[in-house]
C-alpha cells in the first residue's frame, strides 16, 4: 500500500516533518512494507521554509540582516529549494514581530530593510524565483524598507531620502525606482498571503493590525495617513491605485510592495506549498492520503492545511484521512470537499503541557489505529 504523509505541524508540539515520521512509524507497525512519501505542508507562515526545503532536497541558508527595529542585526534564516533556482523566504525571519521585546514593539519606527537584503541575498545565489512568505510582521511601514534595500529611493519634498518606519511615509513626495537592482525585473515573485484586507481604511493594514504590534490609537490614526499618503504618491509616479487592492494591506502593507514594485502574486500559501512540493506528482497510485494539525475546526476550510490537501487528493480521487490535537465544532463542511474522516490524536485526560510533549506518540499511536481500521 502507498500512503502520502501531508500534514501541517502541530504547533509547539512537532514539525510538520516530524509529524511525517510519527505517521510513518504507526504505518508500519501495521505494514511493514508499506510505501510512505513523506511531504510535510505548511500554509505559508511559521514551517513554510522546512516544508519546501525538505519536500525539495534543498537547503537551508543563514546570513545576518538588519532587524525590525533597524539598528540591531539578526541572523536570518532562508531556503533554496532542490533546484537551486527557486528561494522561499519568510519575512519575519528578518522583519518579524518576534524579534522586537514587548516593551519595544512600535510600528512608527519598525522597518522591512531586512526582509530586502535576504531577497538580495538569495538572488546572489543565483535564484530566479522567490516565494515569499509574509505573515507575523513588526512593521507598518508599505515595504518600503525592503524596497530601499533592494536599491529603490523614497524622497520628501527636498529631496532627501526617508528613515526607516511607517510615520515616515507621512514625508514621502517621490519614489524613484532608476537605481533598483537591475536583476528583479527578471525574478518571479510569489507571495504566500492569505489576508485580504486593503493597504488603507477602517479594514486596512493599520487599523487591524497595527494595535498588536505595538501602535496606540493615535498611531494608528497617523500611520494610516501615512498609507494613504504612500498609496497616492504610489498613484502619481506609478499610475497604480493600490489603496483597496485585497492583500496589499498584509504585513503592514508589504504586500502593496510586493504588488506594485516587483509584480509580485499573491497566493493563498497552502495552494504554493502545494505547488512547489510537487504534491500532486506524489499522489498517484496512492492509496490514502495523510494530513492534520493541531486543531481542525470551522476555520479549517478557509485556506488551512488539510483543507488543501483534501481538494487535491479529492481531485485524483485518493482518500484523505485529517488527523489534529483538537477536533472542534463545524467541520461537517470538510466531509464535503473530500476528507473521510477526522481523528482526534487524544488517548486520554492530560494536561496541554502534557498533550504537546506526548504529542509524536499520540499520532503514532492513532495512526497505527486507523491503519488497523483501514485494512
Amino acid at each position: 500500500m502507498k500512503f502520502v504523509l501531508a500534514p501541517d505541524s502541530f504547533k509547539e508540539s512537532m514539525t510538520s516533518k516530524e509529524a511525517c515520521d510519527a505517521m510513518e512509524r504507526g504505518i508500519k507497525k501495521v505494514i511493514s512494507n508499506a510505501q510512505c512519501i513523506k511531504v510535510p505542508m505548511a500554509d505559508g507562515g511559521e514551517g513554510t521554509v522546512e516544508a519546501l526545503v525538505y519536500g525539495t532536497k534543498g537547503k537551508i541558508k543563514k546570513t545576518f540582516v538588519t532587524g525590525p527595529l533597524g539598528k540591531e542585526k539578526v541572523n536570518a534564516s532562508y531556503g533554496i529549494l532542490g533546484d537551486g533556482k527557486r528561494a522561499i523566504i519568510e519575512m519575519a525571519e528578518a522583519s518579524g514581530i518576534q524579534l522586537v521585546e514587548r516593551n519595544l514593539r512600535n510600528p512608527l519606527i519598525t522597518t522591512t530593510y531586512g526582509t530586502g537584503e535576504l531577497i538580495l541575498d538569495a538572488i546572489n545565489n543565483g535564484v530566479k524565483h522567490v516565494i515569499i512568505g509574509i505573515g507575523g510582521s513588526a512593521t507598518n511601514d508599505g515595504g518600503v524598507g525592503m524596497l530601499q534595500a533592494l536599491g529603490g529611493k523614497l524622497l520628501d519634498k527636498y529631496g532627501n531620502e526617508l528613515g526607516f518606519g511607517g510615520a515616515e511615509l507621512l514625508k514621502l513626495h517621490k519614489i524613484d525606482l532608476s537605481t533598483l537592482d537591475s536583476r528583479i525585473k527578471d525574478i518571479n515573485f510569489e507571495v504566500a498571503c492569505d489576508v485580504t484586507n486593503p493597504l488603507v481604511g477602517v479594514n486596512g493594514a493599520s487599523y487591524v493590525f497595527g494595535k498588536q504590534k505595538g501602535a496606540t490609537e493615535e498611531d494608528i490614526e497617523l500611520l494610516d495617513k501615512a498609507l494613504t499618503n504612500y498609496a497616492e504618491v504610489i498613484k502619481r509616479n506609478l499610475g497604480i491605485d493600490v489603496k483597496y487592492v485585497e492583500g496589499a494591506g498584509a504585513a503592514g502593507g508589504l504586500g502593496a510592495a510586493l504588488l506594485v514594485f516587483l509584480n509580485g502574486k499573491l497566493k493563498k500559501g497552502i495552494e504554493l506549498v502545494i505547488k512547489h512540493t510537487a504534491l500532486e506528482r506524489k499522489l498517484k497510485g496512492a492509496n490514502y492520503i495523510f494530513t492534520g494539525e493541531g486543531a481542525i475546526d470551522s476555520q479549517t476550510i478557509y485556506g488551512k492545511t488539510p483543507m488543501g490537501v483534501a481538494m487535491v487528493a479529492k481531485k485524483h480521487g485518493v482518500e484523505t484521512i485529517a488527523f489534529a490535537g483538537k477536533v472542534g465544532d463545524g467541520v461537517e463542511e470538510l466531509y464535503d470537499i473530500g476528507i473521510k474522516s477526522i481523528f482526534s490524536i487524544m488517548r486520554g485526560v492530560e494536561s496541554l503541557e502534557e498533550a504537546l510533549k506526548n504529542g509524536a506518540k499520540n499520532l503514532e499511536k492513532t495512526t497505527e489505529a486507523v491503519v488497523r481500521l483501514l485494512i
